[in-house]
């Protein structure tokens, strides 16, 4: 049985694959690497009744992963470029051999996978961070599950300059309620739910945006998203107005969020 750990800023999660091809999610809250790294191993291994003795490797990567030793309870440690295990992931999850890939941590990396070869296409420091930076200076709130539920009931017209506040009917494919300018209108009585979704539409329009000219720059028209951010339903709209747009498709697979991981856990190539 092969472990794959993704040591990311917040967050820590592993992935078990059995022999059968099976897997075994679980994570933690990140303190420092080590601990993050030993804790998730100890939770996977007592939550499902797995011996030490059938881990036959550990896989490692993340932002913390250059911290881990040679060896965790004895079991040896390989570790893999976080670009690589995204790809691997995200090519297992989604069923497809050429894609490109947003991965939606605190901050965003574009993968582009095209068969065995994985390349960073680019990224942008529009993440899951700035949500939460954001957030806290503007609204006083540093729980994600607080801004959604604030952003749930938010009105971008009190905040954003869209393009019907400049035109009387739609420019090309630009439809009147698309955003001109983030932040272009704010309104003195805009409300902190208009700003929670104002924060969040402008950081998953950079996204959208930039993962749909790598899409287009490779003649494909779909986007995998993964990581933490592609859980948020309020992201997932927001990218979904892009096929309305653009014609690319944001797909989101089942346990996207464990894509690195998986990804580390699949990759034999060390």
């Amino acid at each position: 049985m092969i472990i794959g750990i993704d040591i990311g800023s917040t967050t820590t999660k592993a992935v078990a694959v059995k022999n059968d091809g099976s897997m075994i999610r679980v994570k933690t809250k990140g303190l420092d690497a080590l601990t993050s790294a030993s804790g998730v191993l100890g939770k996977i291994t007592m939550e499902n009744n797995i011996n030490i003795e059938e881990i036959s490797g550990i896989n490692i990567t993340g932002v913390g992963a250059e911290k881990i030793s040679a060896s965790i309870f004895g079991i040896p440690v390989r570790k893999v470029v976080e670009f690589t295990a995204i790809g691997m992931g995200g090519r297992s999850l989604s069923g497809q051999d050429k894609i490109i890939i947003a991965n939606i941590g605190t901050g965003t990396v574009i993968i582009e996978v095209d068969n065995e070869k994985i390349s960073h296409f680019g990224g942008t420091g529009v993440g899951g961070g700035t949500i939460m930076g954001l957030s806290k200076k503007m609204l006083q709130v540093d729980n994600f599950d607080s801004i959604i539920e604030l952003a749930s009931s938010g009105d971008l017209k009190n905040v954003d300059l869209l393009i019907e506040d400049i035109a009387d009917t739609d420019i090309g494919y630009l439809y009147k309620e698309v955003t001109a300018a983030n932040f272009g209108k704010i309104s003195d009585n805009a409300s902190r739910e208009d700003l929670a979704l104002a924060i969040l539409n402008m950081v998953y329009q950079v996204i959208g945006m930039l993962a749909s000219f790598a899409a287009r720059s490779r003649n494909l028209n779909t986007v995998i998203v993964t990581g933490n951010g592609s859980n948020n339903p309020i992201g997932k709209s927001i990218l979904a107005e892009f096929n309305r747009m653009f014609g690319i498709a944001f797909e989101f697979p089942e346990y996207a969020e464990y894509t690195t991981a998986i990804g580390a856990a699949l990759d034999f190539t060390g």
